[in-house]
């Protein structure tokens, strides 16, 4: 008993986080947009949008009446955290709404139906032959809607015609919802509406499908298969704005190419040591084929993690509460889920790629290619502790309220930071261990460029594959995995740059506070691991104690 309570008092005490003062307002925000959220869930409507709005406007304007110069230090990084979700959440509310009124003419026959959804939340029994009636017509206007589409002007892409579909989607889900809420629990409405229900239904979906293929000038398939959503410039700096990045697009590149040169010189001395010269890609290749039987890998995985957790407690370079170390456990990912997650995932979880049964020869070999002993020895630190799992494990326990404003900038900038430092700790035991970190760093660096030059316009997924095949050097399954997973996940559009770039502000803000002397190395890490996610130039701010304007936006130029 007294060990278990050994414990629980360490993972509870190590760390010096206290609450702030817009803690209550900040919670105060998530309970009420949860149940705006589920509430309202027509989210392509005006009522949508109008609601989202004001709510989130009047969060703001209080927001902005606090007395900024009065609130403690971590008061102003909550306020300014704060300030910056809210007004990403209008931003993106705005750029959602001006899409919407693009394509929202074909809402026209749905007024009536919007007012049965927001009737049936209090239950009001609807006047049933009424009703009956009243649908009849709406089904008539629908069919004639959808027979007028082809003599109407194409959407310019095949993007925005999907948006329409969406559009009616959504109204059919809500509808439907409705429809099903009264049917069979009122007598008249079971008797009056299944057939105008039927006719409506079925235009629907009808009027749908065909909105999806109402598109020109636009390729949707550049025949990798792999559907994305480019998003443009004007998005892609506004993104960048409230992720505190004070770089453009092209900057971003430039310095992701810089950092592939560098790992191209590495990988060039890697393989000089294996025996290949300058043929770094055939040093690749042995180290890829250095694979273990499938049986046998989890067990080597659990092994790797618990080499990286003994590392980090021998040299006590951060707290790595026991509990942290005794929770984390292992699972399989799905031969279908290896289609856009061809590797690890972590957290508490860690998940192992490996080839199943149901793949073919060819996909089996790639798998355990890509997922050699000498490749995950960089990763699966990553993953567990000091990475993911242990982020995790302490954002579930400091400045709690915080969580919302989670950035993969801090999430995968730290867990990648800290393949920088054991790179710099001389962490490679051997040539082919250096190939395997090198791999990864190199991968990071053209996720940069490769997705922002994809949003940019500049490039297609079929060249983001070729590039990670030909520069990189991934299997080809590999590749298409992760460019799937860039672009047709539920990613944001800069998760993959925030890898490195990440870890860059990381490993600036640890040569300004260790590395110059001002702070030790432990207590650098641990005071990052107390605050909880945010964008890194903030949490610059309280590692070296410098206060920020109530105004504060994006300028620190970490790369320079």
């Amino acid at each position: 008993m007294k060990k278990i309570c050994f414990i629980l008092l360490f993972a509870s005490c190590s760390f010096a986080a206290s609450a702030t003062e817009l803690v209550t307002l900040i919670q105060n925000y998530q309970a009420d947009r949860g149940a705006l959220s589920r509430l309202y869930t027509h989210r392509l409507s005006d009522e949508y949008f109008k609601r989202m709005e004001s709510f989130t406007q009047g969060y703001l304007q209080t927001l902005q009446a606090q007395a900024y110069a009065s609130l403690s230090e971590d008061g102003k990084i909550d306020y300014l955290l704060f300030r910056n979700y809210l007004e990403r959440e209008l931003s993106d509310l705005d750029l959602a709404k001006r899409e919407f009124l693009q394509v929202q003419s074909v809402l026209a026959f749905g007024k009536p139906l919007e007012e049965f959804v927001v009737s049936r939340r209090r239950a009001a029994q609807p006047e049933a032959q009424a009703l009956a009636h009243q649908w009849n017509e709406v089904a008539k206007v629908l069919e004639s809607q959808m027979k007028a589409l082809p003599s109407t002007p194409k959407y310019s892409s095949w993007q925005r015609a999907d948006l329409a579909a969406q559009a009616i989607e959504s109204l059919h889900k809500a509808v439907k919802e409705s429809y099903d809420f009264y049917y069979d629990f009122d007598p008249a409405f079971t008797w009056w509406m299944p057939e105008p229900w039927k006719r409506i239904d079925e235009g629907m979906k009808g009027y749908a499908k065909a909105l999806r293929a109402h598109y020109s000038n636009s390729v949707k398939d550049d025949g990798s298969g792999i559907i994305g959503r480019p998003i443009g410039r004007e998005a892609l700096e506004k993104q960048l704005a409230y992720e505190m990045i004070a770089y453009s697009p092209e900057e971003l590149i430039a310095e992701a190419e810089k950092q592939f040169a560098w790992c191209e010189k590495e990988m060039l001395k890697a393989s000089q040591e294996m025996g290949y010269g300058n043929d770094w890609k055939a040093a690749l290749e042995e180290v890829k084929n250095t694979y273990l039987p499938a049986g046998a890998w989890p067990e080597e995985v659990v092994r790797l993690g618990e080499e990286a957790i003994d590392l980090m407690v021998k040299n006590d370079w951060l707290t790595v509460p026991p509990l942290a170390i005794e929770t984390w456990r292992t699972s399989m990912i799905s031969a279908e889920r290896q289609r856009v997650s061809p590797f690890f995932l972590g957290g508490e979880v860690i998940q192992i790629a490996y080839p199943t049964s149901e793949m073919s020869h060819e996909e089996k070999m790639m798998s355990m290619r890509g997922n050699n002993p000498h490749f995950s020895r960089a990763t699966v630190q990553h993953e567990l502790i000091p990475g993911h799992h242990l982020q995790q494990f302490m954002n579930q326990r400091y400045m709690t309220h915080r969580r919302p404003f989670g950035t993969p900038f801090w999430t995968e900038g730290w867990a990648l930071y800290w393949e920088f430092v054991l790179w710099d700790r001389k962490f490679p035991r051997d040539a082919k261990d250096k190939v395997g970190m090198l791999f990864w760093r190199m991968h990071r660096a053209s996720r940069i460029i490769f997705s922002l030059n994809y949003h940019l316009g500049n490039m297609t997924p079929q060249q983001c594959i070729d590039l990670l095949v030909n520069r990189v050097g991934h299997e080809r399954a590999n590749a298409e995995a992760e460019v799937r997973r860039s672009f047709e996940g539920s990613y944001g559009p800069l998760y993959q740059i925030a890898y490195m770039v990440g870890a860059l502000q990381i490993h600036s803000l640890r040569q300004e506070m260790v590395d110059s002397g001002k702070m030790p190395e432990k207590t650098f890490h641990d005071l990052i691991l107390s605050q909880n996610a945010m964008p890194i130039e903030i949490l610059r701010a309280k590692v070296t104690g410098k206060s920020l304007s109530k105004d504060h936006r994006a300028s620190w130029k970490f790369l320079d």
